[in-house]
């Protein structure tokens, strides 16, 4: 694969009727079709439709890649939507779209049914139930190995190419609350890592600069009805790896500066994490010049 003219080579062009002016990408948003599974179906649709919603890319499920929109022009599928304080992201990114249904809800026992009505074997596609803060509950469909493969290929041609990129990131992280795709089941951390080579650009900021804490320091979690995230690395980028209830007492391992926000790295559920400090009150200060948390 390679790039000309904004267009990929080896993936097959069918030029959208929504089209907008030119952008310089900084970012990958993955996305669900939440349509029907067909080969064909989400991309006729999204090619041409009067909702004036377009693409760059379509992934079917058996790996076949349709580009919609040159890479270096605007596309319409991330809509109201924010980035690390940049909004309105189709004006700085381009979109993916995985062919998947999207959330489903169970019809019978074996059964899970689409939002518009198509019913699926859960044993037959492997669906999952499960629930998370950021998609809620529901049953979901995993990605074949086929898109994956073929994810992992087209954004290996896109960041080696395109040298404004910076980041991958899902519709639910600029929409949230909005939108939940990609769904749960989508191997974002694995994709990142492979594509990015590093888990959260965070971990490049973070160098040497964590402060240890001493052995006897420990905050309580202060959340009053609800749960803190505890990330792999000290920033908001998709990384949680835990949730913390309130008034837990953990102990704190490090603290760190990163974007001129305090983080305390803290020991949960068998895992060293990174929380924001100002969520968390002081239990022991013990280390001359360690900050604890303030309320």
């Amino acid at each position: 694969m390679g790039i000309q003219y904004g267009k990929v080579t080896g993936a097959a062009f069918n030029e959208a009727r929504w089209i907008g002016g030119g952008i310089v990408p900084s970012l990958v948003i993955l996305h669900d079709t939440a349509s029907r599974i067909a080969k064909g179906n989400a991309a006729r649709y999204l090619q041409s439709n009067d909702a004036k919603v377009s693409v760059h890319f379509v992934i079917e499920r058996d790996g076949h890649i349709e580009q919609q929109v040159p890479v270096n022009r605007k596309a319409s599928h991330a809509g109201k939507s924010e980035y690390h304080g940049r909004e309105w992201c189709n004006g700085f990114s381009i979109g993916i779209e995985l062919v998947n249904p999207g959330r489903m809800t169970r019809a019978a026992p074996e059964l899970a049914r689409t939002w518009f009505g198509q019913k699926f074997n859960i044993p037959e596609y492997g669906i999952e139930e499960t629930e998370t803060p950021q998609h809620g509950h529901g049953l979901w469909m995993p990605y074949t190995e086929a898109q994956i493969s073929a994810l992992l290929g087209l954004l290996q041609t896109l960041f080696s190419s395109i040298p404004t990129l910076e980041d991958i990131t899902t519709h639910w992280y600029v929409s949230p609350g909005r939108k939940v795709d990609t769904n749960p089941l989508f191997p974002l951390k694995h994709i990142r890592s492979l594509i990015l080579g590093r888990t959260d650009p965070a971990e490049a900021e973070l160098g040497d600069e964590e402060t240890p804490a001493a052995a006897d320091d420990f905050v309580i979690i202060s959340t009053p009805g609800d749960t803190l995230n505890m990330r792999r690395w000290p920033s908001f980028n998709p990384n949680v790896i835990a949730q913390i209830p309130d008034n837990t007492r953990v102990p704190v391992i490090a603290s760190v500066t990163v974007a001129g926000r305090e983080w305390l790295k803290v020991f949960y559920g068998g895992a060293a994490g990174w929380v924001v400090e100002s969520y968390a009150d002081p239990v022991t200060i013990s280390k001359p010049g360690f900050k604890g948390a303030e309320t």
